[in-house]
């Protein structure tokens, strides 16, 4: 009777997982599995730095990855999700909300979901931050930017300590004509 049982259990996992003779159920079901494939050639196409990050002493690591018809857009959209990431490791802070409605029934799954993500970080300054990597597939009609950048720290930061000098040498500017008005103004005789 067991065997019975796993026998019929078997034969209709079977059935279930067969491709649809409707020819509109079989749409569908291509369908799904393009999507499938997509995924898990995006997962598996994935560089190791992607899930890995690379150590250093002299920098910081965030990755981003994202799809859009227009390869420039994919690099923008997975640069802008890295610089948050970079933000958010170096002490920053960014603004993110999500919405998130899922609906179940047994014979479906509907989900609607939004991200609103702004890239703001007034309390961390990102100069330096470079792009190290970046590798792009097409899927299908769209593109998939994966991205590497790093932030330089400390000495390693060349664009940092570049603009620190030009700082500085614009406050000793502005000091040394209030320095020589000091000067100019004890020097002059009293009246």
């Amino acid at each position: 009777m067991k065997n019975f049982f796993a026998l019929a259990l078997v034969a209709a996992l079977a059935a279930c997982s067969s491709v649809p003779n409707d020819t509109y159920e079989k749409r569908v079901y291509e369908e799904r599995i393009q999507q499938e494939k997509s995924v898990e050639r995006s997962i598996d196409k994935a560089p190791k730095w992607m899930t890995e990050l690379p150590e250093s002493k002299n920098a910081v690591f965030a990755t981003g990855s994202s799809v859009s018809r227009d390869m420039s857009m994919a690099d923008w959209k997975a640069k802008m999700i890295a610089m948050g990431k970079i933000c958010v490791a170096a002490g920053g802070q960014i603004s993110q909300q999500g919405k998130i409605f899922i609906q179940d029934s047994e014979s479906y799954s509907t989900e609607v979901s939004e991200m609103a993500i702004k890239t703001f970080c007034p309390s961390v300054d990102v100069t330096g931050v470079e792009v190290r990597e970046i590798k792009r597939l097409s899927e299908g009609n769209r593109y998939r930017t994966y991205m590497l950048v790093a932030l330089p720290t400390g000495d390693a930061n060349l664009l940092q300590k570049r603009k620190d000098m030009l700082a500085q040498q614009k406050r000793s500017q502005a000091r040394s004509v209030d320095a020589f008005r000091e000067i100019d103004a004890a020097k002059a005789p009293a009246q």
